[in-house]
């Protein structure tokens, strides 16, 4: 489907449409918002997302004041044509207003009075990543990731060399608590490390999976 195909099929209910942000590595929905056809437009022309604020009555360029834009890799359309998927790159890493990754963090109980199961979240790592890239173009007072990317490439080798030899030392130690604690320093310095070339997380996912 072509844009100009998009623009004359969707169908607006009171001016606009419901817009259903995915991240498009994870698919982890992120947010939903609502587009006028003004909105639509800019999202299409720009790349980047736009919504239509119903409380203040006006365009809304997401990431405008967050610096959290929204990258569009894709944009499918529902059955009815009154909905949207965009899958996006988030850049910054935190998507909801609150500083979490996604708008969908609360619990819900169920009717039988359990809480939906939590997951374990492995997007947490391209949160940290994005994060890690957001503290080079803006840099904060006491920030340690600041501080590396400070000291450069032969500073942030040589903690991933200490890092790796502190797992070393606490499984020779047999002590669990020591491993996850030094592998989560470990893990946290490698971010860094990709970060600096470039790199992102999925990369290494995508490698892994050649070899299985």
């Amino acid at each position: 489907m072509t844009q100009e195909e998009l623009l004359a099929e969707v169908k607006y209910k009171d001016g606009l449409l419901t817009a259903v942000l995915q991240d498009y590595q994870t698919d982890e929905v992120l947010m939903v918002g609502f587009m006028n056809e003004e909105a639509l437009r800019k999202t299409l022309e720009t790349g980047e997302v736009w919504f239509y604020s119903r409380s203040r009555q006006t365009l809304w360029y997401k990431g405008e004041t967050s610096g959290h834009r929204q990258l569009v890799k894709a944009i499918k359309v529902d059955c009815d044509g009154d909905a949207l998927l965009l899958k996006v790159e988030s850049v910054g890493g935190c998507v909801c207003h609150t500083g979490e990754r996604s708008c969908f963090f609360r619990a819900v109980e169920t009717p039988d009075g359990e809480k939906t199961p939590e997951k374990v979240d492995f997007q947490l790592l391209n949160t940290l990543y994005q994060l890690i890239l957001d503290r080079k173009v803006n840099p904060k007072p006491g920030s340690y990731t600041c501080y590396l990317w400070e000291k450069g490439q032969d500073k942030i080798l040589k903690k991933v060399g200490e890092e790796a030899a502190e797992v070393i030392i606490g499984s020779k130690n047999n002590r669990q608590e020591e491993v996850i604690y030094e592998t989560a320093d470990l893990v946290y310095h490698l971010l860094v490390l990709l970060a600096w070339h470039g790199i992102e997380p999925a990369a290494i996912i995508k490698e892994l999976e050649k070899r299985r």
